[in-house]
């Protein structure tokens, strides 16, 4: 990235203090933690490696893309295909809610700020009439009117994730702030790899979808009735 109008559009959409409430929500690493999986920084940074890698990577990036690409074009039809692929597709009502809060706060926020063009405008509008606007929707939209480009954007998305869920092993596990920048950066190259494998899925034909992830499936629907919780999910 060489521009910096677009570096500095990255860094306001990446910011913790963006009001989508990204830092309610563990999506199930505070189960994990509650069910001994992760219990010191090394598992936490395997849990968050693996969830990039192997959970993230195969579906929610790839369609994160498809979405970018939607946007560019203005196709409506796609952007509420793939809007509703990604909502059916949340194994929990926890996952659901989560990316419809936060995919509503940042749709909201895209309207009151008046990024985009009016096409992008009307297109969101009418998305959020029809059904519940996603996370990686909104965010992909914002990016857009942004005009960022779609590897720095999924870049940024991967990286919010990523500190949301270093964020939550702090309080949780718990860890300490020096411990938790460690695992931030050792995410860095797994941001990267993330991304390359999101866009070769996200490129073949069809794309490349895949939310096989029972386990985390498992332990989001028990932390819906976990005894004790600083999270939404």
């Amino acid at each position: 990235m060489t521009n910096p109008q677009q570096l500095l559009s990255l860094l306001h959409l990446a910011s913790p203090a963006l009001p989508i409430g990204g830092f309610s929500y563990s999506q199930g690493l505070e189960s994990a933690i509650d069910s001994g999986i992760v219990v010191d920084a090394d598992t936490a940074r395997d849990w968050i490696r693996e969830n990039l890698l192997h959970v993230q990577a195969h579906a929610e990036l790839p369609l994160w893309l498809l979405l970018h690409r939607a946007w560019r074009k203005r196709d409506v039809e796609a952007l509420r295909r793939w809007n509703h692929w990604f909502l059916t597709s949340r194994e929990s009502a926890e996952l659901r809610l989560e990316t419809e809060q936060m995919g509503w706060s940042l749709a909201k926020l895209i309207g009151q700020m008046q990024w985009g063009d009016d096409a992008l405008q009307e297109a969101l509008s009418a998305l959020s009439a029809l059904s519940p606007v996603c996370l990686p929707t909104a965010f992909a939209a914002a990016c857009v009117a942004l005009d960022v480009e779609e590897k720095d954007g999924l870049a940024a998305y991967c990286f919010t994730w990523a500190e949301n869920q270093v964020a939550a092993a702090i309080k949780a596990v718990p860890l300490g702030q020096v411990a938790g920048q460690r695992i931030l950066g050792d995410m860095h190259r797994c941001v990267l790899e993330a991304v390359e494998e999101a866009t070769r899925r996200a490129d073949a034909d069809p794309p490349e979808l895949s939310t096989f992830s029972p386990m985390l499936g498992l332990l989001s629907a028990r932390h819906e009735t976990q005894y004790s919780r600083l999270f939404r999910s």
